[in-house]
């Protein structure tokens, strides 16, 4: 989906230096130095501001952040860690990039996020038929709002937010902690390929409308094995019609990941 405003935070003077060499007024490196670079970067990224396959300079960050390279490199470790920030290049000459989005990527991506929303679907199913009820009842009201949302053309970014609002009601609350740690890890990944790729893939909508329904009909239920199915489901069709879109549309920032001299190589021998 297109993105949406990402937080800037304003980069801070560079701290002054002593007559020593020593920086006067030195910021501590502390962790919400690393955390502060860590979110920029990330809303920068999944918001699609940093496109597939950008470099990520290290002393460009720097001096964005006015921080020293100490929480730069530790924020960019963590996400190179979460498959957001790629190294490309040979020994000595290695650079980092905003990870590449591709077919085989997506894919894997989707379908991880598939099973761990079904793990919590399974949750929500087996919860008291109370609770449950709140859960279907939020459900089915952000599903018929992004199904007349849908129909009346809205802005791809109001469609966007209201799938997430979906699946985010019987994740949020109701998994347990390692699945929702994960969860938050690894769905802003998909949440890149949706953002991107998103006006070609908003005519299957109706498909997905009528998906979610299948979900919340079989929380309602408390069947923890179809509530669980139907999420797989979704998250397997949604990774394929992904998959069928990027064939036609083209992957980002992939050609990076290829070694030129390999390249040439090949194209040497194809020429024989």
């Amino acid at each position: 989906m297109p993105p949406t405003n990402a937080s800037r935070a304003k980069a801070r003077p560079s701290p002054q230096r002593t007559t020593n060499g020593s920086r006067g007024d030195r910021e501590p490196e502390s962790v919400d130095n690393v955390t502060r670079v860590y979110n920029e970067l990330h809303a920068l990224i999944v918001s699609g501001q940093l496109p597939p396959g950008t470099r990520i300079a290290e002393r460009a960050v720097v001096a964005r952040m006015g921080l020293s390279r100490t929480p730069v490199r530790s924020a960019l470790h963590r996400l190179q860690q979460e498959g957001f920030v790629a190294s490309v290049g040979r020994a000595g000459d290695q650079r980092l990039i905003v990870t590449p989005l591709t077919r085989g990527d997506g894919r894997e991506v989707f379908l991880i996020v598939g099973h761990l929303e079904g793990l919590a679907a399974s949750e929500a199913a087996s919860l008291p038929a109370e609770r449950r009820k709140e859960i279907v009842r939020r459900l089915r009201a952000v599903n018929r709002e992004l199904a007349t949302a849908s129909r009346a053309k809205a802005s791809p970014s109001v469609l966007f937010d209201l799938d997430v609002q979906f699946h985010e009601a019987y994740v949020e609350g109701v998994a347990g902690p390692r699945v929702v740690a994960l969860h938050r890890a690894i769905k802003p990944q998909s949440e890149r390929y949706a953002r991107l790729y998103v006006n070609v893939l908003l005519a299957e909508l109706p498909t997905s409308v009528r998906e979610h329904d299948a979900i919340a009909a079989a929380i309602a239920k408390g069947d923890a094995r179809a509530a669980q199915n139907a999420v797989e489901t979704n998250w397997h069709n949604a990774a394929q019609r992904l998959a069928e879109v990027i064939a036609e549309h083209g992957e980002r920032g992939h050609w990076l990941l290829v070694d030129p001299a390999a390249s040439a190589g090949r194209g040497r021998r194809a020429t024989k």
